[in-house]
């Protein structure tokens, strides 16, 4: 499977851009998953639900199916927390993974970045950075695209990956 990353400070575009990102590949007839990474405990229950019940019971692993998808959480239960390459061997095939977070993974990554946020670009730092989406002039020796510009950054994902 190709992966490519879409990486960048908070608040600077990452999840939109990865919200504009699936839709423009798959309609290029291409198969997409994504994996989100959070620095903060997050949760996809809720509690009071079956599932969270069966969590705080103590399963290692409960599996919520329905009609519409199915769902397996995996309790680390002070267990570090697996390494990205260990996760991605849990998906289904598909032709891109789309991954948006660990900035710090191999993996080949475009920067997203806002100018109102005040952040530094982080690709000076990050070798694993081969461009940047921007929503204004920013010094890089790296392409760039305008943060708005989703096919002109699809395309250029698609030819990094081969795809």
């Amino acid at each position: 499977m190709r992966l490519y990353g879409v990486t960048g400070s908070k608040n600077c575009g990452k999840t939109g851009l990865m919200e504009r990102l699936v839709p423009e590949i798959c309609a290029r007839g291409l198969t997409v998953s994504t994996v989100k990474h959070a620095h903060h405990s997050t949760d996809v229950d809720q509690p009071g639900r079956d599932s969270f019940r069966h969590r705080e019971a103590g399963a290692s692993e409960v599996l919520l199916a329905s009609p519409n998808r199915w769902a397996l959480m995996h309790e680390l239960r002070d267990a570090p927390e697996p390494p990205l390459s260990d996760l991605l061997g849990k998906l289904s095939p598909v032709d891109l993974i789309l991954i948006e977070g660990y900035k710090r993974e191999p993996h080949p990554k475009i920067e997203a970045h806002r100018a109102e946020t005040g952040k530094p670009l982080l690709s000076p730092d990050n070798a694993s950075i081969r461009a940047v989406a921007a929503d204004s002039a920013v010094e890089t020796a790296l392409p760039r695209f305008d943060l708005d510009d989703t096919r002109a950054i699809a395309d250029f994902i698609l030819r990094e990956v081969g795809l």
